[in-house]
């Protein structure tokens, strides 16, 4: 997707775009993230099949996606489809924008706050661009990490706290759970006591906003349950944990291996 600021998308690219106005032969959009730039819809890109009346399939002020079929910069037009854009294509580019808007909004409270100016806000932008793909990717690692994910890029205490506290309240992340099961034996005198270190150490090596839950499958079978906002973040604890577990028991005299 194009960034804030840009003057022109480039040619194959999806766009959000919002309808203004609709003719017979087509709708004039503007792009929303390249300074509401006009576009053009013609009525034969709107649909795949046959198109008699236009405002049956687009309304005015609708969020269209499109994709940039051709740019005349010298006339300053820019021709869009509806048509060629795919469901999926749709979906992604959508959440993808509403992401980006809900960044920007966050960004811009703290600036608020903090009584920042628009070279501070494009200062920030840049930082966390060093080290994360979008501003969400970093506001959405924030929610389980906390203010260390900025701290960590060199922002200042008060930018970290107050991108972290305002992520926290506006961005609502679902969690992925993973689990495993490992087998636990010992057939040493503390065998048992041996067993409950192995599990609770491995219940410690949890990183902060990840959750490790522990169940009794049956001795000795036991389910390791591991919640993060990040798939791969939940699936390198579960291994850690699980890894802890066994070399655990092992150590004190047991055997422990993980079960598929």
């Amino acid at each position: 997707m194009g960034t804030i600021g840009e003057m022109y998308p480039e040619d194959g690219e999806l766009v959000v775009a919002t309808v203004r106005r609709i003719a017979d032969y087509g709708a004039y959009v503007t792009l929303d993230e390249f300074d509401e730039r006009e576009g053009l819809v013609h009525i034969s890109e709107v649909s795949t099949t046959w198109v008699r009346n236009i405002r049956n399939h687009i309304r005015e002020g609708q969020k269209l996606v499109l994709k940039v079929l051709r740019i005349n910069r010298q006339r300053g037009e820019v021709d869009l489809s509806l048509r060629r854009v795919t469901g999926r294509e749709k979906a992604e580019t959508m959440l993808q924008w509403k992401k980006t808007k809900k960044a920007e909004a966050i960004l811009k409270s703290a600036a608020e706050k903090l009584s920042a100016d628009e070279k501070t806000l494009t200062d920030i932008r840049e930082t966390i661009f060093k080290q994360y793909d979008s501003v969400y990717d970093a506001l959405e690692k924030s929610i389980d990490r906390g203010e260390e994910v900025f701290t960590k890029l060199g922002l200042t205490s008060e930018w970290s706290k107050a991108l972290a506290e305002n992520a926290k309240l506006k961005i609502k992340v679902k969690r992925t759970t993973l689990t495993g099961t490992v087998e636990l034996t010992s057939q040493k005198p503390d065998g048992i006591t041996a067993i409950k270190t192995a599990l609770l150490n491995a219940e410690k090596i949890t990183p902060k906003g990840i959750d490790v839950k522990i169940y009794t499958i049956g001795a000795p079978r036991y389910r390791l349950e591991v919640a993060a906002s990040d798939y791969a973040d939940a699936e390198t604890v579960l291994k850690e944990a699980i890894d802890e577990a066994i070399s655990c028991v092992t150590s004190m005299g047991g055997e422990g291996r993980r079960v598929e």
